[in-house]
């Protein structure tokens, strides 16, 4: 999970040396290894959003046919997403940046049930762990489970954290930093036999492991497109099902 096992040799040419420490030198050649930070967009992936940039530019809002008709290619798109891990069209969310889906998720989830607690972990993301702290300024209690020096939940942990005023526990799939899976099956098997909503940040999971909603218990995931080769700012938020509420 270091890297998605690609090696993407890049031209430097034009990088202003002035913004780099004095005695450092840029190679001729970049050799980018970090596909958790990001990836480059997939030529078939530029290919196809082509049209969408130059000539097919419309308001898909918009009551003219001249955009009207992009509702179609955003509906195809959400189609595709959903195909991506198993959930129904519906259940998708367009969003501008993963940040943005996973603090929806935790509101959502508050806002819902008006419990007052979340589980989440140590390790998770700082958009995750930012969100918590801003919960805990309104009065919300957050529990923030310790991983091991593998970097592994104890689940055992997780179980007790659960209280009757858990609204939500939100945990990662993958690490971004470590790699580290957590066990999201056996996290949703505890947290539907309480009662509690589940969130996934799969932000580094999708396209790298196999993700699919109807196998695994959880109510809500982050889906960034930048970590497998879609353009910056193109994100997923899934939500959906009977006992799932949408914000």
């Amino acid at each position: 999970m270091a890297t998605s096992g690609q090696v993407h040799s890049t031209p430097t040419e034009k990088v202003d040396a002035s913004q780099f420490d004095a005695g450092l030198q840029m190679p001729d050649k970049l050799i980018y290894l970090d596909h958790n930070a990001t990836t480059p967009v997939a030529p078939e992936v530029l290919d196809a959003m082509m049209p969408y940039l130059t000539s097919e530019w419309g308001n898909p809002s918009s009551s003219c046919n001249f955009g009207a008709k992009l509702k179609r290619v955003i509906e195809t798109a959400r189609a595709q997403v959903a195909e991506l891990i198993g959930a129904h069209a519906t259940e998708i969310i367009f969003t501008s940046c993963a940040t943005e889906s996973n603090n929806a998720a935790i509101h959502a989830t508050l806002k819902a049930t008006g419990k007052q607690h979340i589980v989440t972990s140590l390790t998770e993301h700082s958009s995750v762990l930012n969100c918590c702290r801003a919960w805990e300024q309104e009065d919300v209690r957050v529990t923030y489970l310790p991983v091991d020096r593998d970097g592994l939940l104890n689940l055992g942990d997780l179980e007790e954290a659960i209280t009757d005023q858990t609204a939500v526990v939100s945990l990662m799939w993958a690490n971004n930093e470590t790699g580290v899976l957590f066990p999201v099956k056996a996290i949703g098997e505890i947290c539907r036999a309480r009662g509690v909503f589940v969130h996934c940040d799969t932000v580094q999971a999708t396209g790298k492991v196999e993700i699919d909603v109807r196998k695994v218990p959880v109510d809500y995931l982050s889906i960034t497109g930048h970590k497998f080769n879609a353009p910056k700012a193109l994100v997923h938020f899934t939500c959906g099902g009977k006992r799932r509420s949408c914000p």
